[in-house]
């Protein structure tokens, strides 16, 4: 199962959206909206889509536009299409910011970094036990997870159900899986 993956260079996209030639900063409330309608723009047309959001060109994003970009990205997905997200090239400094807005709303997001990807925000236990466990498999039933976990399948299937739901995993037939094994 391919999915198409688009790269979303967030330094290119703010340098495009705001015409500005050395601007790496997003800050203010207004700079985030614009990015994210460009970003949404580029998302209009794909039914499925794995979107990696690259923070490798951008010096400091602000707590209001990570508000704008990353919560409303995860909050309100393009209606009918399955779209997920990756972050990449984030950096402690842009960490401080998104980690108060994923706690803020409750979300959670996958990062990858050189090691493979993680999902950092809020996230229960039973979230985080199953994450690990698929992570481990890399595709797996509800049944298989729930034997990695020691639980009960009908608690691993709604562990994995809420993060379907939250699009931090994906889903094909009877199988879930971490986003990244989506490309």
């Amino acid at each position: 199962m391919t999915t198409p993956t688009n790269h979303i260079d967030l330094g290119t996209v703010l340098r495009q959206t705001l015409a500005a030639n050395l601007y790496s900063n997003l800050v203010t409330r207004p700079t985030g909206r614009a990015v994210r309608t460009q970003i949404e723009l580029l998302l209009k047309d794909a039914d499925r889509t794995l979107t990696v959001i690259d923070f490798s060109h951008v010096q400091m994003i602000d707590f209001s536009c990570a508000d704008e970009v990353i919560a409303k990205l995860m909050l309100t997905p393009p209606a009918g299409r399955e779209t997920y997200f990756v972050v990449r090239g984030m950096t402690d400094d842009h960490w401080h910011a998104i980690e108060q807005v994923l706690e803020h709303h409750g979300l959670a997001i996958i990062v990858e970094r050189g090691d493979g990807v993680d999902l950092l925000g809020v996230l229960d236990e039973g979230e985080t036990r199953a994450w690990e466990a698929l992570k481990r498999r890399g595709r797996a039933s509800s049944r298989q997870v729930a034997a990695d976990m020691g639980a009960a399948e009908p608690d691993a299937r709604d562990a994995l159900e809420r993060m379907w739901r939250r699009r931090l995993i994906a889903r094909h037939d009877e199988h879930f899986m971490p986003v990244s094994a989506l490309s």
